[in-house]
């Protein structure tokens, strides 16, 4: 019995020890399918020392806020045009560290089943973060529907379109509302994780996504210097794991595609 009770103080004792030796990491995170990708790692980290605290967050805004103020550790949420759109306004230096996934960007309607069928006047609402702006607006070019200054111009504005033969009106919207307002309008242009959580799929509801190299991995961002650290290393690398690569194929079905 002695040795047992023995055996069992020492296996607790050995617990403890690792448990106080456990570095803890907090990220924040969109719900989907950031949030669920990184409790998707978190097991794997956990056995590496590392503890992993995902903070959900339904906007754009105070990851960057929370992650430069040194509350977080990082967050995993956005894409380099954002990112370098958000360090040139606010004057941060936030960098980008890991390219996890893509989300195909895509317009949904609930009047209108093709690019083809939008009326003259149609009310296309799309993202009102620049980044995200510029980028609705290279998806409507790819379909025909307007033609820019720059097409390759990944922060164009309205102010860039040369012909809107349609005369569509582009309203401009918080990213987190556009699903709700898709009785309001003709389509919306929606990032996925915003889709996905609305129950919305790119492949089956998009009336016309993007396809082909896309500029807007999602990935892991953190501060200059938090970018060296053991556990960000760690994450970093799982992040880009053959079981997450897994992990998105089977759980996304192309709604969400690897990075790498």
């Amino acid at each position: 019995m002695s040795k047992k009770l023995s055996l069992l103080a020492a296996a607790l004792l050995a617990f403890s020890t690792f448990a106080a030796q456990a570095e803890k990491l907090s990220i924040a995170a969109s719900p989907i399918p950031h949030a669920e990708i990184l409790e998707f790692v978190k097991p794997r980290l956990a056995k590496e020392g590392v503890e992993l605290d995902v903070k959900v967050f339904d906007d754009y805004i105070q990851p960057n806020v929370q992650v430069s103020e040194k509350r977080l550790d990082g967050n995993f949420f956005q894409h380099k045009p954002y990112l370098d759109e958000y360090n040139k306004n606010k004057g941060t230096n936030l960098v980008l560290l890991t390219p996890v996934h893509i989300e195909p960007f895509g317009a949904y309607s609930r009047k209108h089943k093709s690019a083809a069928e939008l009326p003259v006047g149609a009310t296309i609402a799309v993202p009102n973060n620049p980044a995200n702006t510029g980028r609705a607006l290279l998806l409507l070019a790819g379909q025909g529907l307007i033609t820019l200054k720059d097409p390759g111009n990944i922060l164009a504005t309205e102010r860039d379109i040369v012909t809107n033969p349609k005369k569509l009106k582009i309203r401009q919207l918080d990213a987190a509302a556009l699903p709700r307002v898709l009785d309001q309008v003709d389509a919306a242009i929606i990032n996925t994780n915003y889709a996905l959580e609305a129950k919305l799929v790119p492949a089956r509801d998009a009336i016309f996504f993007e396809t082909g190299k896309s500029y807007y991995a999602n990935a892991l961002v953190t501060r200059p210097d938090n970018r060296d650290a053991a556990a960000v290393k760690k994450l970093s690398a799982a992040l880009q794991s053959p079981e997450v690569k897994k992990f998105i194929e089977e759980k996304y079905k192309g709604a969400v595609v690897p990075a790498f």
